[in-house]
């Protein structure tokens, strides 16, 4: 699970980072509003812990435009103040949770669990396109009684494509969403987990396609 972190206060939120990291939560830390709105635009997340007060953009509005957006990643919201309005304005920009500072390790960590949790109920199992069936517990890919077991990165990269087939992913997409933004991961790199997922789809003889928009990235297609 990946979270993001966007907190003005370098130590609270270096705290909250290994906090994350003790329960095998990989994060990003961003300490400025407006980057922290950037980062989380990306989608890549399962989850933004957002403090209210920050430079440049507060929680409150980069909550409003992440949803008016249409993305859905669960958003905890950090407060320093107490009052009920503060609470409502959170709730009412597209924040599912709230804490207010000082709060404890455990409340916090079985409010991420709490998050994520009520993410994944609508998640489905599996995902379908044509003559495909790609496992989400798994990491497996299926046609008809034939399977191949998938590695992380093939996993991740396949799950996109099938999540939204007919749209070409780009691949700097591909890149931030399966390696990180701190990664140095290339294009070269996209390509060689691409070629693996073509081996294995022709392994499966999937009638589905992993094609290449040139220059900009891939889709899914089914041949004839």
């Amino acid at each position: 699970m990946r979270v993001l972190i966007v907190e003005d206060e370098q130590r609270i939120a270096n705290a909250l980072c290994r906090m994350m990291e003790s329960c095998k939560y990989a994060c990003d830390v961003v300490y400025d509003g407006l980057d922290g709105y950037l980062y989380a635009e990306s989608d890549i997340y399962d989850l933004i812990i957002l403090d209210i007060m920050l430079p440049r953009m507060d929680g409150i509005e980069i909550a409003k435009q992440l949803r008016a957006k249409k993305i859905k990643t669960p958003i905890l919201m950090l407060t320093a103040k107490s009052e009920t309005e503060d609470k409502v304005k959170g709730l009412d920009s597209g924040a599912d949770d709230y804490m207010t500072k000082p709060f404890s390790k455990e409340e916090l960590l079985a409010r991420v669990r709490a998050l994520t949790r009520r993410k994944g109920e609508v998640i489905l199992d599996e995902l379908r396109y044509d003559d495909l069936v790609l496992n989400l517990s798994s990491y497996t890919l299926s046609k008809d009684e034939k399977t191949v077991r998938l590695g992380l990165k093939e996993f991740e990269i396949l799950k996109i494509l099938m999540s939204n087939p007919k749209r070409v992913t780009q691949k700097e997409d591909l890149i931030i969403k399966v390696w990180g933004y701190d990664s140095d991961a290339e294009d070269n790199n996209v390509e060689v987990y691409i070629s693996f997922l073509r081996k294995k789809l022709s392994f499966l003889n999937s009638k589905v396609v992993i094609s290449t928009a040139r220059k900009i990235g891939y889709y899914l297609e089914v041949s004839p």
